[in-house]
């Protein structure tokens, strides 16, 4: 398959109905050994909340990538984003980060933000979107062997 960033990606809402391909995608996309990726449990108690929305990314019908946010009070957060690796490069998570930021000013947020580990390339994704970082959280995540990791915290203000 060939790495090309004109690949059609379609974003649909998803719920607990989903959790199988989420966590799949989940699987693949975070390494253990940060200590980023949340338990089927996690994701499942965050769903029914109210502002919280997730999103799967596919290409025709294959889900390559999900989302997780949550808005509230005027803001919205990104809690999860993940891509398949072998989708990455592909405007997978583009379309994604786009979705976000669009939910964000449907639901009328004012201000749009999330943290990311240092270090995580995603950082870049980010930051073409417009996110800025506003904060560090000094060993934040922790990884299956103890190493600790630390978080940004980026914001975009709309």
């Amino acid at each position: 398959m060939s790495r090309t960033s004109s690949t059609a990606i379609t974003l649909r809402p998803a719920g607990g109905g989903e959790l199988d391909q989420v966590m799949r995608i989940m699987g693949e996309a975070f390494d253990p050994c940060f200590g980023e990726a949340w338990t089927r449990a996690q994701c499942a108690g965050i769903l029914p909340m109210h502002g919280v929305a997730m999103t799967l990314a596919f290409s025709s019908e294959t889900p390559v990538g999900f989302s997780l946010v949550r808005a509230v009070a005027g803001e919205s957060e990104l809690l999860l984003l993940a891509v398949s690796p072998e989708w990455r490069g592909r405007g997978v998570g583009t379309a994604l980060v786009d979705g976000f930021i669009a939910h964000g000013r449907a639901v009328g947020a004012h201000h749009l933000h999330l943290e990311v580990r240092d270090g995580n390339s995603a950082v870049g994704l980010y930051r073409r979107a417009g996110f800025r970082i506003v904060g560090r959280r000094s060993k934040y995540y922790r990884g299956l062997d103890g190493q600790q990791f630390d978080a940004l915290t980026m914001a975009l203000e709309s």
